[in-house]
Parts: C-alpha cells; structure tokens; sequence
C-alpha cells in the first residue's frame, strides 16, 4: 500500500470518529482502524462515505497507510487496553514514529509508556482532548505532552483542529512525558467543581425564592451575558428550559439526584493531598458527587431528622439571586486558584515547565469549562509568571473584595435554610483561612508535641528552630 495518510487514529467510539472527522475536514488524509471490523465498515459506508479516508482492515494495513514519520493516535478505554494496542503497534512502527494517546489516562502511565517508547526510538504523547463529543468535531481545546521532537511531527495537525479563541488555536505543548494528561486532569477536576458550585447556586435559590424552571432558565441566561458567561451556564439556562414530553414536567425535576463520574476527579484530588496542596473546592465536589450515590440511605436518613423550618424569605429577590451570583463568582475563582497552585506543585515535582497563562488561553475555546473570565486569568499570569496564587492578582483581589459580603449572605443563606453548600463553603473557609495572618494551628502544634513530641517552632525564635516543651512538668 502506498503510505497517502497525514495520521492515523484506532478506535472509532463517539470520540474517535468525531476527532477523525474532524480531522479530515481540516484537510488532511486520515487512517482508521478499529479492533472489531465491522466498526471500521459502519463508519466507512456512513460518516465517512464519500470522504478522504483509508478504512484499514488490519493493523498492517493501517500502519502501511501512514506517511513517514508515522503518527498513530489511540483513542481506546484507560489503562490495558491502550498498553495493549501499543504493544501491538511496536513491530510495525520505525524510529521517528509517533504514537498519540489521546484518552483520559493517568498521567503516571504516560510517563511511564514515554519512558518505554523513547528507549525504543518511537516518540509517545500524552494529549489531553476537551470539549465532548461536539469539541472533538468541531474543534476541542487540546492539551499536548511529550518531546519537542514528536511536537514538531504533529503540531501542524493538532493546532489545525483544535478550537480557536481570540484568534488563537486552542492548543499549546504542554510539557514533555505526562505533561498533558496532567494538566488535562486537573482541567477535569476544575469542571468538576465549576458544575458542583453551580448545582449549590440553584440549591440556594430553590430553597429560598423556589423559582419555577422558567425563572431558574431567566435568572442563568441573565447570569451569562454577564462575568460569569461560560459555557457551562449557558447549558444551564438550556437545560432549565426543557420539558420532559412524557410528563410535562420540568427535565430537570424528572431526573435522579443520583451523581456519576469517571475518576478523573479521584486522581486529581488524591495527587493534591500527596502533595500537600488544599484543593478544598474540588474536593467538595468529588465528595458531593460520592455522597449524592448514596439515595436510598438519603431517603431513610430523611426521615429520621427533624430540621425546623427557616422563616419565609421576606428579603428583596433580587438582592438574593444576586448574593448568589456573586457567591458564585469568588467560589469560581477560589477553584480555579487552588488548580493552579496545584499545576504548579506538580511542575516543580516533576520538572515541567508549565505556562499558565497558555494553559488558561487554550481553555477559552473549545472545553467544557470554557469561560469569559479565562482570558483575566491568562492576563494574570502574562503579567506575572511567577504568581504565586490567583487570587492575589490585583484582577481577582479586587472582585474577592467586592463579592464577599454577598458570598456571606448566600453561605449564610444556605445554613439557615439547611442547604449543603460544601463546595461554597470550602471555598469561603479557603479564602478566610489564606487571607489570615495568624491561624488557630499553633493549638494544634501544641496538641501534637503534648502527645507525642512533635516540636514547634517559637514565634519569638528564627525560623527552622524546632522546641519541645514539657507539659507534664
């Protein structure tokens, strides 16, 4: 066979054949496989009928069908299956060659399979794709990592198909090895905490003014012509808007309160606590979203608690729906601010060199939590590389400021009502707790050399001098 592909992709689920679509409407040749032939066949008489495709039969086949160097992407489930393609991969691929993993799989495999290929002269990337199932057809935020060398292969590709905001794609390399699965992880656990502060918004507001769906619909659309316009409360806005036809009732009110997820918010989380970093608001929501599982024991424990009702609202609406709002915003910022932090410790601990303001522009586009205020945090990070966190940018400073009384109310609200808010109210206890000079852990230090002899340090002594005292004298 004459080698005629730009690249090839294995796997055609939803993702893989939107992204090879995608692809080949940007103008490149593109090559697919998929394990089960008749996958390969469905897709070549349908989707891909009449398009500059090679529909490949075999792994051969497919390899064959590559131009040099060859840039093979794998877009198959985490974990085996994608070290067992690869394996199936190696004999037919030459020094040079790229193999592209653009699944969401930890970024420790990913090191380690860089590590595996580069010995074997074959160039592996990590990618990072965001957006669903319309970003990877119409243009996702991607987020690349790897050597510079197998950059270069394919960066004329991946900056063609990805999305593009201000006039610029949506995609930048991120670093070498796991780089990109890395960043990709933590964007997904931003996206987590993003949705679970929107889902306290709506709680508050229900328990409170109880709009119908209609207002809920107004009250979110007006939300995004405004600071917090993104895509994620433009959804929003829709969803409330929908009516179930076999019931007339709101979608929403006809759904389980019943959460899922796929772990990339597990990941994130965990490699925080290892790490020492507070990701308190993502970490609200992955537990949120845990503890939401939990329906039957929620429905007994429900009736096992007698919770005295709150008197009836009889403040102004509008001051409401805006405390919330505003809640909203800094609780936003505080997620986005702990995400960061946290690149930025995994940069230091494996030696990546992270841009954050590139990170934050390719998230303008293209990716579930795209958003207005992306382009403030890029701004932020171009002004000063080295800030140490967001919220101390004069930008975010000043809109923390400004919303604060309003996130009091709203949290306020919310307790008094007996609404969870976890990820509202950690992100308040994160602001509290970092804005203050002096926190109550010099009791718990006190608490730790009692029990166990743990020392201290004296705030009258320089610093790295450690004491013990004898609280048994």
């Amino acid at each position: 066979m004459t080698p005629t592909c730009d690249i090839g992709l294995i796997g055609l689920a939803v993702m893989g054949e939107n992204l090879v679509l995608n692809m080949e409407s940007r103008g490149f040749h593109v090559a697919v496989y998929n394990r089960t032939t008749s996958v390969t066949e469905k897709f070549a008489a349908g989707r891909g009928k009449g398009k500059n495709f090679v529909a490949a039969a075999t792994l051969e086949e497919f390899v064959g069908s590559l131009k040099r160097p060859r840039r093979a992407q794998i877009m198959v489930k985490a974990g085996a299956p994608v070290d067992a393609v690869i394996e199936q991969l190696i004999p037919l691929l030459e020094a040079g060659d790229v193999i592209i993993d653009g699944g969401n799989s930890l970024w420790t495999d990913t090191q380690r399979r860089e590590k595996y290929l580069k010995e074997k002269g074959i160039h592996f990337f990590g990618v990072g794709v965001s957006g669903g199932e319309e970003g990877a057809l119409k243009g996702p935020s991607i987020m690349p990592g790897g050597s510079k060398e197998g950059w270069e292969s394919i960066a004329p590709i991946y900056t063609k198909i990805a999305a593009v905001a201000e006039g610029e794609p949506c995609c930048r390399h991120m670093g070498p090895d796991g780089a990109g699965h890395y960043v990709k992880m933590v964007h997904n656990g931003i996206e987590y905490g993003d949705m679970q502060l929107i889902c306290e918004a709506y709680a508050i507001l229900k328990a409170t003014l109880n709009p119908t769906a209609e207002e809920f619909a107004q009250i979110f659309g007006d939300w995004n012509r405004g600071e917090l316009n993104s895509f994620l409360i433009e959804i929003t806005a829709n969803i409330f808007g929908k009516k179930d036809a076999e019931t007339g009732k709101p979608m929403v009110d006809v759904i389980l309160d019943k959460a899922g997820q796929k772990g990339t918010g597990k990941w994130t989380v965990g490699h925080a606590v290892e790490m020492g970093v507070p990701l308190s608001v993502i970490g609200s929501a992955v537990e949120a979203r845990i503890l939401s599982s939990l329906k039957s024991e929620r429905v007994a424990a429900s009736k096992e608690f007698n919770i005295p009702a709150p008197a009836a609202f009889s403040g102004s609406r509008q001051q409401m729906i805006e405390a919330v709002r505003d809640a909203l915003y800094a609780s936003k910022i505080i997620s986005y601010a702990q995400g960061f932090v946290q690149l930025g410790a995994a940069a230091a601990q494996y030696g990546w060199t992270l841009n954050f303001g590139d990170i934050a522009s390719i998230w303008r586009g293209g990716c579930i939590i795209r958003a207005q205020f992306l382009n403030h945090i890029t701004e932020a990070y171009r002004r000063d590389a080295q800030l140490k966190n967001l919220i101390l940018d004069p930008f975010f400073r000043d809109i923390l400021m400004r919303t604060q009384a309003n996130w009091r109310t709203a949290v306020q609200a919310a307790i008094s009502h007996g609404v969870a808010v976890p990820a509202f109210g950690a992100a308040l206890a994160y602001f509290d707790s970092y804005r203050q000079e002096r926190l109550p852990a010099n009791l718990l230090q006190a608490q730790r050399d009692y029990f166990g002899a743990h020392t201290f340090e004296r705030t009258d002594k320089p610093a790295g001098e450690f004491f013990h005292f004898n609280w048994l004298q």
